[in-house]
């Protein structure tokens, strides 16, 4: 569903990003694991087409379609979204209303909002009331918003380390809801630093510099950190 064809992003007359993957992989989840640095925010922020990140060369084809040249809304109309390592805050927004958003990008709504909560661990009578404002933790507003993504149901969601700064207690449900959407037909591209979480997936991919250093089942990705590392740093 998603191919890069040489793809390339330079900033600053630095190449930051090369990535060529032409053959469609068959996996619905697959993690992209690296050491701090290696480009993996980077990539999300590519196929998403962000301000800054859309001057790229070769190709980024989803579902057969080049989307290069499309902005983020376009891309999101397709079906690709992404929940972001630091969620955002929204004043005067409840969490209900927040999620029953993403519930009308749906198309076959099977979720309430408060069913979407429980998904992430968290219990609908304590939050469907809140703001999502500075009032949540970091850990709550990341959990929020992976329940957002999960009601939209997009065709792939790309996950920005969902694990980073979640408690012992909800990483469970985190990791459970990321299988959850690979059951719903999702496809899961999910970015994060800790082999332990690359695991899960079917597929793994280790980044390093901007370039894919390994494709592999994920087991095999054990013993890559020390490698991974010290090529970043040099």
């Amino acid at each position: 569903m998603l191919q890069f064809k040489n793809l390339g992003l330079t900033l600053n007359g630095k190449q930051i990003l090369f990535i060529s993957i032409s053959k469609p992989a068959a996996a619905k989840f697959t993690a992209s694991w690296a050491a701090n640095g290696a480009g993996k925010p980077t990539l999300a922020s590519v196929i998403l087409g962000l301000s800054g990140y859309r001057e790229v060369v070769g190709n980024i084809v989803f579902y057969g379609e080049d989307i290069t040249g499309l902005p983020v809304s376009e891309r999101a109309r397709r079906g690709i979204a992404m929940a972001w390592q630091e969620p955002a805050r929204f004043e005067g927004l409840s969490v209900a209303e927040y999620l029953g958003i993403s519930l009308r990008y749906a198309k076959d709504i099977s979720l309430s909002p408060g069913e979407c909560l429980i998904k992430v661990g968290l219990a609908p009578e304590n939050y469907l009331t809140r703001a999502v404002d500075t009032t949540l933790s970091g850990g709550e507003r990341k959990c929020i918003e992976l329940a957002s993504v999960l009601a939209m149901r997009p065709k792939l969601a790309i996950l920005d380390e969902p694990d980073t700064g979640i408690d012992a207690l909800s990483i469970d449900y985190v990791v459970e809801v990321i299988k959850t959407f690979s059951r719903n037909g999702t496809t899961v591209l999910l970015i994060t630093h800790h082999e332990e979480v690359a695991e899960i997936a079917h597929r793994a991919s280790s980044l390093c510099g901007g370039t894919i250093l390994k494709l592999a089942i994920p087991w095999l990705l054990r013993g890559f950190s020390e490698i991974t590392a010290r090529n970043v740093n040099t």
